[in-house]
């Protein structure tokens, strides 16, 4: 083989990795700015970036990363998915946490349910302001 030939081999592997590498990442920045109440395939979940979230959902959110402690018995336990507007997972997945309501002296209708087998480190979050009928994604 001469010189020639083995560059052309070589430039054009390159090229096509740069070609692969390109539609990658432009295939991820659509998925990143996804917006704000597009329903995802799949689910019945709409999408919400986390600084949209109310400041008692951002403060829930630093507490799960955080592992807690949480205000009421029921957060950090399982939720079933009954309803099945997310995702099918094994029971056990999802686990869900209250977002306080100010002014309410119950837990209210506001709940994040988070999936993954980390729960500090959840694979996903959807938020619900009317306790399971929707969900939204939440991302950052």
């Amino acid at each position: 083989m001469d010189l020639k030939r083995i560059g052309g081999a070589k430039g054009a592997a390159t090229l096509a990795l740069v070609l692969v590498l390109t539609a990658s990442l432009g295939t991820f920045l659509v998925q990143a700015r996804t917006p704000h109440n597009q329903k995802l395939p799949g689910t019945n979940a709409s999408v919400l970036v986390e600084s949209g979230l109310p400041a008692q959902g951002r403060q829930v959110m630093d507490l799960i990363r955080q592992g807690g402690p949480f205000r009421y018995e029921k957060d950090g336990t399982v939720f079933g998915n009954r309803e099945s507007l997310l995702p099918s997972q094994r029971r056990g997945f999802y686990r869900e946490y209250t977002v306080p309501t100010p002014g309410l002296d119950h837990r209210g209708a506001k709940r994040i349910v988070c999936g993954g087998l980390q729960p500090r480190v959840p694979d996903a979050c959807y938020y619900t302001e009317d306790h399971y009928n929707s969900f939204q994604l939440i991302v950052q």
